[in-house]
């Protein structure tokens, strides 16, 4: 007969060593009181399952990420330097905060298009890879073997074998039922292909704490010309055939002009922590234009040395003075951003939360409730999008700023996935982005006093303790 209790004693002192670690880690890197101490406890209490929870959910690091960034300091200066004439200073100016947390600062020259719903986002995409010349990048955080990727992949395939340089990139998690086949098709034609964690395998085995950190990054770039950003991914349900979910509300931006050049940078970034290869972006010595609007790309991560992404819109609520409409389909906002709102409906700005009816992610649904509730229950407005699943991601302030992306209004985005955003202040811009914003809010209902007392109470209690959960989600 085995003797187990040597296993079992070895066990537990493996895993109070490895909980020993990871309250250290937590000590030093805290950056809440209340979740560090939330940790520090059931660390101590239950070292199993918490030290592999831990690991999965709060242990970050991104040195070697981080050390990328500044590398890439290099192209940024080459930019100011032969290029100085395409930075917008009167953007950059009235927006200090936005333009210091980004690589690369507004740039002018550019021309927007709002693209609204899948077919004109891909009808777009598509038309841009045909006529592409030197190169594509294409990122997204799902791509399906579905009959959309599949277009996608033999417009791709048709450029590289006409000699353009074609990567791929795609996020291991977002597109896990990507089958081999699919890449295959593309290596084969000569695209580079990679997934964000492709070359730190030994690390999603040992280190589980990567699987959580995602690229949730939407972006193509095509010729140093255009770029592609929204939040919109490679499936049929993106176009409104999924039978489920019905209509799919989603937005896009194509960007004509010099503020490609930051989308691109953000890829090149992405590409070299993938691959471990560095991208040749050299400048061409004529930046071409396409209209007067300064546009500002801002990815963020966590790998940025501040929590970037929290402070950039913690710094539009703040700013806002008239108007303030968001709308994301997943509302699980930290208490910086909560306090923020709650500032600005104090102030007496219109406050317009707009979030999905339908859900697709039910528990992140739950809390997204228990949180809008709160905020409904306040003054503030709260509706839900009734003509399909709303997916897309748009903050409108005032009638100066607007941004479109990929940032979700919960802590994920704000603190553990890469995301990127597009930044406009251009008046008709603005406008453009309200108009569509007006449409949407035609197709909604707003959240009453009355509909919140009429609740089920089982409903409030399980969106109470979804809440709960809010920092993981």
């Amino acid at each position: 007969m085995i003797d187990i209790v040597p296993l079992i004693t070895l066990s537990a002192l493996f895993f109070y060593l490895l909980a020993a670690i990871c309250a250290a880690r937590e000590i030093m890197w805290s950056r809440t009181s209340q979740g560090s101490i939330a940790w520090l406890l059931s660390l101590f209490f239950l070292p199993f399952p918490t030290a592999i929870l831990y690991m999965i959910f709060a242990w970050k690091k991104f040195d070697d990420y981080s050390r990328i960034l500044l590398e890439n300091g290099v192209f940024e200066d080459d930019i100011f330097k032969r290029h100085g004439a395409l930075v917008d200073h009167r953007a950059n100016e009235e927006w200090p905060v936005h333009n210091r947390i980004t690589p690369l600062p507004f740039l002018k020259g550019n021309q927007t298009e709002l693209l609204i719903d899948g077919t004109a986002t891909f009808d777009s995409i598509l038309e841009g890879i045909r006529n592409a010349k030197e190169y594509i990048l294409f990122q997204f955080f799902i791509v399906r073997d579905d009959e959309l990727g599949k277009k996608i992949a033999a417009a791709l395939i048709e450029r590289a074998l006409n000699g353009v340089a074609v990567y791929f990139l795609y996020d291991d998690v977002g597109s896990r039922s990507l089958p081999q086949h699919y890449l295959d098709r593309l290596t084969e034609a000569g695209v580079q292909v990679s997934g964000f964690n492709e070359r730190h395998k030994l690390l999603r085995v040992l280190g589980p704490m990567r699987l959580n950190y995602r690229n949730h990054r939407k972006v193509v770039v095509i010729d140093h010309k255009y770029c592609w950003i929204g939040g919109h991914n490679v499936g049929i349900e993106y176009l409104g055939e999924d039978p489920h979910f019905g209509h799919w509300r989603d937005t896009h931006v194509k960007v004509s002009g010099p503020a490609a050049l930051g989308a691109g940078l953000s890829f090149a970034e992405d590409w070299q922590w993938s691959t471990g290869t560095t991208l040749d972006l050299s400048l061409p010595e004529d930046i071409e234009v396409f209209g007067d609007e300064p546009v500002l790309v801002m990815p963020t991560g966590p790998a940025d040395p501040l929590e970037d992404c929290s402070i950039a819109f913690v710094e539009t609520i703040s700013r806002a003075r008239e108007r303030l409409w968001i709308v994301s389909p997943y509302f699980v906002p930290g208490l910086e951003i909560l306090t923020a709102l709650y500032a600005a409906a104090l102030r007496g700005v219109d406050v317009r939360i707009l979030l999905p009816k339908k859900a697709d992610h039910r528990l992140v649904w739950l809390a997204s409730y228990a949180h809008a509730d709160d905020l409904a229950s306040h003054g503030i407005k709260v509706y839900r999008y009734l003509d399909g699943f709303l997916h897309q991601k748009v903050v409108l302030v005032d009638d100066k700023l607007a941004g479109v992306g990929t940032v979700n209004f919960d802590n994920r985005s704000f603190s553990i996935n890469f995301e990127i955003t597009l930044w406009f202040t251009k008046k008709h811009s603005v406008e453009a982005v309200a108009e569509m914003l007006e449409q949407d809010f035609t197709k909604a209902q707003q959240t009453d006093k009355q509909e919140l007392y009429n609740r089920p109470y089982i409903f409030r209690i399980l969106a109470q303790a979804a809440k709960l959960l809010s920092p993981i989600l």
